[in-house]
């Protein structure tokens, strides 16, 4: 009853996918793509290049893809139609810094984010997106939203999903929690009515460490 997706640097996805072998176990995925389906975009990664090589889900808007290379809700927005033409399953993410929480802000980006990350997006295409919430203050830092702050974000998110598309489709969503998920923590958060998984980053590099979330 659970879908494990493994994304992997790109250097390791073609022996990867070779490994899974068709796996209905778990999946494959990437960390990011390009917004063209082909073209003289050197050293970038292409969709079409991913379906080759068997993978099903990218993530987009990973938080150090905007804090750190500048990425746009609208470049975003792209990549995500992009994907989504691709048969790719985007699992977009967003979430707010340290400042904006602490401004009391966080409700606010997190509605611009995901209205303009999904612009265009079809009630119909919603169904194959994959939402992650990810406060870039929990991230690596080992400080973790506390249950009920994830169940908060969570809960907002589901609310602008619906406003975009309908409640019937926001509640087949699935909405996860990234930001420092590891294994003592891991159930508590997977418990609250909104969070659907987990996104996980440095705990799912230590096999056994993951295997116990996926359990949870």
């Amino acid at each position: 009853g659970v879908e494990i997706v493994i994304a992997p640097p790109f250097t390791a996805i073609a022996k990867l996918s070779e490994l899974l072998g068709g796996s209905q176990k778990i999946s494959l995925g990437a960390q990011n793509m390009y917004h063209e389906m082909s073209g003289a975009f050197t050293g970038e990664i292409s969709p079409a290049m991913l379906r080759e090589l068997f993978v099903r889900f990218v993530i987009l808007g990973h938080s150090e893809r905007r804090q750190i290379f500048g990425e746009t809700d609208a470049l975003i927005n792209k990549k995500v139609l992009t994907a989504l033409a691709c048969g790719l399953n985007p699992i977009v993410c967003v979430g707010e810094t340290l400042e904006e929480r602490d401004a009391g802000r966080e409700t606010e980006i997190l509605t611009t984010q995901l209205r303009g990350s999904l612009a265009g997006v079809t009630p119909e295409q919603m169904l194959n997106i994959v939402v992650a919430y990810e406060p870039v203050w929990a991230i690596g830092t080992g400080r973790n939203a506390t249950p009920e702050q994830a169940q908060d974000a969570h809960a907002h998110v589901r609310k602008v999903l619906t406003e975009i598309a309908d409640s019937a489709t926001a509640n087949k969503v699935r909405i996860q929690y990234g930001g420092s998920v590891k294994p003592a923590n891991a159930a508590t958060l997977l418990s609250q009515p909104d969070i659907d998984g987990a996104l996980v980053g440095g705990a799912s590099l230590e096999a056994l460490g993951f295997s116990e979330i996926v359990k949870a």
